[in-house]
């Protein structure tokens, strides 16, 4: 299964449907799995909290399957990277990348898309991700 770390913005944006609403469904359906760190998962709360999203029905769906733990991974612990020198708060992404293995970062964020690759980790857009994730699938087929 394909490990993926999922920024801020791009799950904010799922919220309103789009590239973004499908890679949530890529990850509630079991096609992805979403890579995880204690920095993140508080980051995700701090913003969904600072823009009264909390109590919505979207954002209930997303909570309960960051607490099932279903088609997540999370780091016990991640190593301490200096990386996005334009926007030092996205090192955490790309820590969690390291620490799990994951394969890609989906991000709207520009300074963190503008690393490109780091370690074998590919940083793409939603839309670059869904397209380079359709061709592996297109690969796999007999």
């Amino acid at each position: 299964m394909t490990r993926i770390v999922l920024d801020t913005n791009v799950l904010i944006s799922s919220f309103f449907g789009g590239k973004p609403r499908q890679m949530i469904d890529l990850w509630s359906t079991g096609k992805i799995r979403l890579c995880l760190s204690r920095a993140i998962v508080d980051e995700y709360r701090t913003v969904l909290a600072r823009m009264n999203l909390l109590d919505k029905p979207v954002f209930l769906e997303v909570f309960r399957l960051l607490s099932s733990g279903r088609n997540c991974l999370y780091a016990a612990s991640t190593p301490a990277l200096r990386v996005v020198a334009a926007d030092p708060d996205d090192d955490k992404f790309i820590e969690c990348a390291v620490a799990l293995e994951v394969e890609a970062i989906v991000t709207g964020d520009k300074a963190l898309a503008a690393v490109g690759t780091y370690f074998g980790t590919i940083i793409l857009s939603p839309a670059g991700f869904l397209e380079w994730f359709s061709s592996r699938q297109t690969d796999r087929l007999p």
